[in-house]
């Protein structure tokens, strides 16, 4: 259909009729305690140095330290402390993709993701080591342990990561140190081998292989970083090799407890602006939005439709998380790299992630097209929530009808009165918060 001169789309036609809700914003109140760029530093070397933890390291050695594919906190200081606690020793730190498939389980992948991170061989001062060759260090319980041939190699592998709540199941071990050394270090192959059974299997699993690669690897210390809600590090744990199982579950807990979250039960309507792995795994976090691929977790908002609007720069074309909404709006399917994508998919053998949902021309239509087609809803005034992503959930957007039944009015502050959207000329949201 053609009208004042422009094409129109029968799509847009068929729901111009709904109205988008005004919108208030709102902040969300969250414990903000965090260190400070000289408390991180003075943590890991003074933790460190009271263990001693690196006394035992030889001039010359070569001592791998990991990093991964999330977008962690700090995690360029952390990294460039630990190279300079290495070579204080005389020793030759490396740092190692650990990643699993993540980057299209291709090394120039891996390493352009750590690139992205601000973590590349000028601004750490060592080489960086990206390669998805593996050999089997052991065997558990029938289950063959597959490990990084390069990692396997040092001298020493100092592990870090973030300490999390994942995203697809429950269990003493869940995003970690423990996690790192099996998916992460176990590169394609050896994150494959994790997920054969599923995410049923992944509470046990990860433990199981972790364990043996402790035992069998040359690991010397687990860095595990805890975050606030605001992404900020809050807590950081340098424990020795022989402590990491013992204490992980409990980092584990203190990190649930600081989790963000969205202080409404359920919505008629989520819109996610951006999703991309450097928000989450899962492209957006389930924890937060509520959608979880997985049936053995529940839990986050309960959302009759969810929509998504784009990908991110950081993710580089994986669109893992699309599957969790109803409707996306075409920005996103243009940006979609399936190899990075499906890559993962074929690593974990889920495919509710991967799936491609309905795709339509711009985010008006996206906005449109969520609320015309979601049943039992009072159209006049549907409850609905914009979010940037599901990590920048401190500041987001809802409406007076949704607002006025907050379970927890004391977690939240209103910013503003009721406003409408903006879009452009071509429907696309230029509404900034």
């Amino acid at each position: 259909m053609v009208q004042g001169g422009k094409e129109v789309s029968p799509i847009s036609q068929l729901i111009k009729a709904e109205k988008i809700p005004y919108l208030v914003k709102i902040r969300q109140k969250f414990q903000q305690d965090y260190l400070t760029d000289q408390e991180i530093i003075q943590k890991i070397r003074t933790d460190i140095d009271r263990q001693a933890l690196l006394e035992k390291v030889e001039p010359g050695q070569t001592i791998g330290i990991t990093a991964g594919s999330r977008g962690i906190a700090n995690i360029v200081l952390v990294t460039k402390t630990l190279v300079e606690a290495v070579k204080e020793k005389g020793a030759v730190p490396v740092i190692i993709p650990a990643m699993g498939s993540h980057g299209g389980a291709t090394a120039q992948g891996q390493e352009a993701i750590l690139a992205g991170y601000g973590i590349t061989e000028e601004t750490m001062g060592c080489p960086i080591h990206s390669s998805m060759d593996t050999l089997q260090i052991g065997t558990i319980e029938g289950i063959p342990v597959y490990f990084g041939s390069f990692a396997a190699a040092c001298q020493g592998i100092i592990v870090v990561n973030r300490i999390k709540a994942h995203t697809n199941f429950r269990g003493s071990y869940e995003s970690g140190l423990m996690k790192m050394l099996a998916v992460g270090l176990g590169k394609q192959r050896g994150a494959a081998l994790c997920h054969t059974e599923g995410f049923a299997a992944m509470a046990r699993r990860l433990p199981l292989i972790g364990g043996e690669i402790l035992r069998k690897a040359p690991i010397l210390m687990g860095v595990a970083l805890l975050e606030n809600a605001y992404e900020r590090t809050c807590q950081i744990e340098i424990l020795p090799a022989c402590e990491i199982e013992e204490r992980e579950p409990l980092l584990l807990q203190a990190a649930k407890a600081r989790m963000g979250r969205i202080y409404f039960d359920s919505c008629d309507i989520l819109v996610v602006r951006q999703i991309g792995k450097n928000f989450s795994g899962d492209g957006m976090d389930p924890n937060v939005v509520g959608r979880f691929s997985s049936q053995f977790v529940e839990g986050g908002l309960e959302a009759k439709r969810v929509g998504i609007l784009d990908l991110s720069e950081e993710t580089y074309g994986s669109a893992v998380g699309m599957g969790k909404a109803d409707i996306v709006c075409r920005r996103l399917y243009e940006k979609l790299d399936m190899a990075a994508t499906y890559a993962n998919f074929l690593t974990t053998g889920n495919p509710f992630d991967y799936k491609i949902p309905i795709i339509l021309d711009n985010d008006l239509s996206v906005f449109q097209a969520l609320i015309g087609s979601c049943w039992n809803i009072d159209r006049e005034n549907p409850e609905f929530i914009l979010i940037k992503n599901s990590l920048e959930i401190e500041e987001i957007l809802v409406s007076p009808a949704l607002l006025a039944k907050c379970p927890y009015p004391d977690q939240i502050e209103i910013l503003s009165e009721p406003f409408p959207l903006e879009f452009d000329s071509e429907g696309n949201l230029v509404t900034v918060f």
